[in-house]
């Protein structure tokens, strides 16, 4: 039988009974005291009782009582005077009893309120069960692929909608392109949220939880719209594939074969024209100036040499009347002539920007000057930077040095123009300036460009680009929307990190096809770019030869989780 007194030990360790013990200590403590205390206060009660009565008696005397009052008088001076050395001994007891008292329920306090700061949720919340713990780590990881997959459903959404405009007309698609619209508020809200996540906000775990409900629930909203727009659209495109009848394609195949076709061409045109431009770039401004497109025209060629593949299967599969296998190429074909069309786009975007940069940057270091010559002219604390003298002295070095960097890189010409723009704002923006003027107009191209480089590269990359980078670029796209100046440099800030994280997430993608014979050339960059979900590739070490064996592909169109991937092929 164990003994009481270890059965008490145990009882003491929980941790479920710390405020029980404390209360109990402090009760037993007030107890005590009041022990000690009371003699003290009964001892000397008759006194206080008999002071009383004389003082009543005093104070209307009788006729021929002096003598007895006199006496009386005497008693009453001499009971004073012990009962001050009583009251004496009682006032220091009392407040020690009291100072006691108050600091064991301090450290009650104290230890009750530690204990809900650990485990609250929200300011009188109930505290968090250990068991919500495995859930918010599942949540979250829900949460994150369902923004790389809501991401995705919304940018194929867009490039087959493209398409199905430029055969049908505005009309015809506005009910689809009013889905697409609602899909990418839903998306914004989650991205947002998932910002707001990342910057800690909310702190307690209830609201960190209801927050990745609120993002996983803003992600299959806008794939349920996307969903059940799906089977109008497709009866819009007209393709015999996605109704499964064979020959009720025609014409709807043709015309939007046709359509794919065009753009193939043009961009082909535009590809020669692209690639001599860059070369000028290159020699002009020099290579850190064109980075951001580097390898850009290689990966036109390679998505042009993926299309005319699929474009020629396409149209050897209509003929073959083989329709269901014509949707599925036709829609692959698209993706990668949408795709190339960006490549192009992202070349001819930044030589308008150089050149527009170039032409702005000795203005924006006119308006520099003038901000830092009022910066020195203002006294510290009181002008538009808070900060103490030494602070503010700093900053005017900082922003020396950048300026006469910016001119020295002008007079030897090997000025990188955005790059400039951005510097010299950073450096005002320190200032407190460069909130209006010139200032503001470099921030904003600068913004611009960082953001649309940014977006290009996570809709040519989407396949392997994960929800950090492309939260980052969401947030940078809010901040560019609302055109606030002091916005502009966090959202240039933002748009470079995405790009940064999206490119390392290419690079830990690598290609898992290489060296695997038998794919149609460009299979790899269709699916680094999300054309195709996937190429039918399983693990090489499975294979005895050690190359990957190839399977079904599905292809990626307009849709949501239940219907983007309606498309597919047999093998490549």
């Amino acid at each position: 039988m164990t003994p009481s007194f270890i059965r008490g030990l145990a009882r003491r360790a929980s941790p479920s009974h710390a405020g029980v013990r404390v209360g109990h200590a402090v009760l037993g403590g007030t107890a005590g005291v009041v022990w000690l205390v009371l003699p003290v206060m009964t001892s000397g009660e008759a006194v206080p009782v008999a002071i009383t009565t004389v003082g009543r008696v005093a104070s209307a005397p009788a006729a021929g009582t002096v003598s007895a009052t006199a006496t009386t008088s005497t008693t009453t001076s001499a009971t004073a005077t012990a009962q001050e050395d009583e009251t004496s001994g009682f006032e220091l007891i009392l407040p020690v009893a009291v100072l006691g008292t108050a600091a064991a329920l301090a450290g009650y306090g104290y230890v009750r309120r530690t204990r809900r700061a650990r485990t609250r949720t929200t300011p009188g919340g109930a505290p968090v069960a250990p068991s919500a713990v495995p859930e918010l780590v599942e949540l979250d990881e829900r949460a994150r692929a369902l923004l790389v997959a809501a991401d995705d459903w919304v940018r194929t959404g867009g490039e087959e909608l493209d398409f199905a405009e430029a055969r049908s007309g505005p009309a015809a698609v506005a009910p689809f392109a009013r889905a697409l619209r609602e899909a990418e508020a839903e998306l914004a809200a989650a991205f947002r949220m998932r910002q707001r996540y990342e910057e800690g906000v909310p702190e307690d775990a209830t609201g960190r939880l209801q927050a990745l409900v609120g993002i996983v629930g803003r992600c299959e909203e806008a794939g349920r719209r996307l969903d059940a727009a799906a089977g109008d659209f497709d009866r819009l495109r007209g393709l015999a594939a996605d109704a499964g009848e064979p020959g009720t394609g025609e014409p709807g195949t043709g015309e939007a074969l046709g359509v794919a076709e065009a753009r193939f061409r043009e961009l082909t045109a535009r590809t020669a024209v692209a690639d001599g431009v860059l070369v000028d770039l290159v020699k002009r401004y020099g290579p850190a100036a064109c980075e951001s497109v580097a390898g850009y025209v290689e990966q036109v060629k390679d998505r042009l040499v993926f299309a005319t593949a699929f474009l020629n299967a396409a149209r050897q599969s209509a003929d073959r009347d083989e329709l269901a296998h014509t949707a599925a190429q036709l829609r692959a074909a698209e993706g990668a002539v949408a795709q190339a069309g960006v490549f192009v786009s992202g070349v001819e975007r930044l030589a308008a920007v150089l050149s527009e940069a170039e032409a702005l940057v000795p203005a924006t270091l006119t308006g520099a000057e003038a901000e830092l010559a009022a910066a020195r002219r203002q006294t510290p604390g009181a002008g538009a930077v808070d900060v103490p003298a030494g602070e503010l002295r700093a900053r005017l070095l900082h922003a020396d040095t950048v300026l006469a960097t910016v001119r020295n890189e002008l007079t030897a010409g090997i000025c990188d123009p955005p790059d400039a723009l951005r510097r010299i704002v950073r450096a005002c923006a320190a200032l407190g300036g460069g909130r209006a003027g010139v200032l503001s107009a470099a921030a904003l191209l600068t913004a611009r460009a960082s953001v649309s480089g940014a977006d290009d590269f996570v809709t040519t990359h989407r396949g392997a680009v994960g929800w950090a980078a492309r939260t980052r670029l969401a947030e940078a796209r809010r901040l560019l929307a609302s055109a606030a100046p002091d916005a502009l440099p966090a959202a240039d800030a933002l748009a470079l990190e995405a790009r940064g994280l999206a490119e390392q997430d290419v690079r830990t993608y690598g290609n898992p096809y290489a060296g695997a014979d038998g794919h149609v050339s460009g299979v790899a960059g269709a699916v680094v770019g999300g054309i195709l979900l996937d190429a039918g590739v399983s693990d090489a070490s499975d294979a005895p030869d050690g190359t990957p064996p190839r399977g079904p592909v599905r292809v990626a169109s307009f849709g949501g989780p239940t219907t983007r991937g309606r498309r597919g092929l047999p093998r490549l």
